[in-house]
């Protein structure tokens, strides 16, 4: 992106908000289940990146997804500490890539406390890779209009002696 003296960039005030420190494997721990709870928010945000190219103009989307973050993991807490703990440890320990196979049992043991307190399914294999529609109250962008150019050079004028090619033609098998 290119900075000119034309571009504004948003005040201090505006980027601060509260960080999500967490670490890699609490957040994958919690991957499945704060995707689909926070998915309308990150849907939001995720549209209004693509359609506009600006990072600058999504910035409140981009804080809803990171209060919608914030409050899925406070209410984890509240209820599956030790569940989620577990499942996050043994993502952390079991193997170099927090590999999810290994810690199955753990997955499940937290899954039936979310279930169990927040009535939250963990989505089917395959949900965030489906195709959807997402509705928005946000108007579309405004889409810029085609220029079309007049074509720069005239035509030859219909009886203009058109002698064959020096060579033949290249398209010789047609002949």
């Amino acid at each position: 992106m290119v900075i000119t003296n034309n571009t504004t960039l948003p005040e201090e005030s505006e980027l601060n908000t509260q960080e999500l420190n967490l670490s890699t494997a609490a957040l994958r721990a919690g991957a499945f289940h704060l995707g689909k709870q926070c998915e309308q928010q990150n849907n939001e945000f995720m549209l209004c990146r693509q359609e506009l190219d600006d990072p600058r103009a999504c910035l409140s989307e981009g804080k809803a997804v990171t209060n919608c973050a914030l409050n899925f993991f406070r209410q984890v807490k509240k209820t599956c500490y030790e569940e989620f703990m577990q499942y996050a440890t043994c993502l952390d320990k079991s193997s170099g890539t927090m590999a999810f196979g290994h810690c199955r049992k753990t997955q499940g043991v937290f899954d039936k406390c979310v279930k169990d307190n927040f009535d939250w399914d963990r989505p089917s294999y395959g949900y965030f890779s489906r195709a959807k529609v997402v509705q928005t109250a946000r108007p579309p962008p405004k889409k810029e209009e085609i220029t079309v150019y007049p074509d720069a050079t005239p035509g030859l004028p219909e009886d203009y002696p058109k002698p064959p090619a020096k060579y033949g033609s290249r398209f010789h098998w047609l002949e």
